[in-house]
């Protein structure tokens, strides 16, 4: 896929999946803006800059100026999130808080500054990255799970109302990945060969393709929904998860 030409951004940029995402756009022609709160690497292959999504009035500066510089956005990539694990009744409210400031809200700052763009402009792509723990509930992920749900819904009510101007909407929702969220994840050697077999007593489903998802997995779906080999699809949610969820 090419998108020589195309000017994309990606929110959570530093690491994971955004880092991943922004890296395949890079090589595959576009000028890329990764957007994050670190960037711990030494040297990164996109242009980078620091922000936090859930800062309202940060996100509209930063964006407002590099939109001045260069009106014209093509891709927009939702992958900033966090984790903040803990049964429901034992979980800070603070942690519940950050959850959705940074997951839901995030989204909902970056939304705020690129929709009148895209609407003006008349085209677009946006995939936002959500979890398949916004279709299967587990346990201690009350607010992470709750959070993705929410930017599910959010993701799509988006799409809707941009489709009348081209603007194409699509959210994928990946599971178990090899990332440094994941692995926090993991307290014992055989952690990742438990994940795929799956944990019962936490209502866990194990993993039928019989592996954990690679980065590239998830960024390369993400590329696919925002280039013109998509141009018929929005409001979608992909569930990359191994089959996980059973299709739920």
């Amino acid at each position: 896929m090419d998108f020589s030409g195309k000017r994309v951004w990606v929110t959570g940029a530093g690491k994971g999946i955004g880092y991943h995402t922004a890296r395949l756009f890079s090589e595959a022609g576009a000028k890329v803006t990764g957007f994050d709160v670190a960037f711990p690497l030494d040297d990164y292959p996109y242009a980078t800059e620091m922000l936090n999504v859930a800062d309202t009035d940060q996100v509209a500066s930063v964006c407002q100026r590099l939109l001045s510089d260069e009106p014209q956005l093509d891709v927009l990539v939702n992958a900033a999130g966090i984790l903040r694990m803990g049964a429901t009744d034992a979980l800070a409210l603070q942690d519940w808080q950050d959850t959705f400031a940074v997951n839901v809200g995030g989204a909902f700052n970056m939304f705020r500054v690129v929709i009148p763009r895209m609407r003006e402009q008349r085209s677009g792509a946006i995939v936002t990255v959500a979890s398949d723990a916004a279709h299967t509930p587990r346990t201690g992920m009350s607010a992470y799970g709750a959070s993705k749900a929410a930017l599910k819904n959010l993701s799509l009510t988006v799409g809707l109302e941009l489709a009348p101007f081209g603007v194409r909407c699509n959210v994928v929702s990946p599971g178990s990945t090899d990332t440094d969220m994941q692995r926090t994840l993991w307290t014992s050697p055989d952690a990742e060969q438990q994940r795929i077999k799956g944990f019962p007593e936490q209502f866990k489903l194990g993993i039928p393709l019989g592996k954990i998802a690679r980065p590239h997995e998830i960024a390369s779906t993400i590329m696919f929904l925002a280039s013109q080999h998509a141009s018929h699809i929005t409001l979608q949610d992909i569930v990359i998860d191994g089959g996980a969820t059973l299709g739920a």
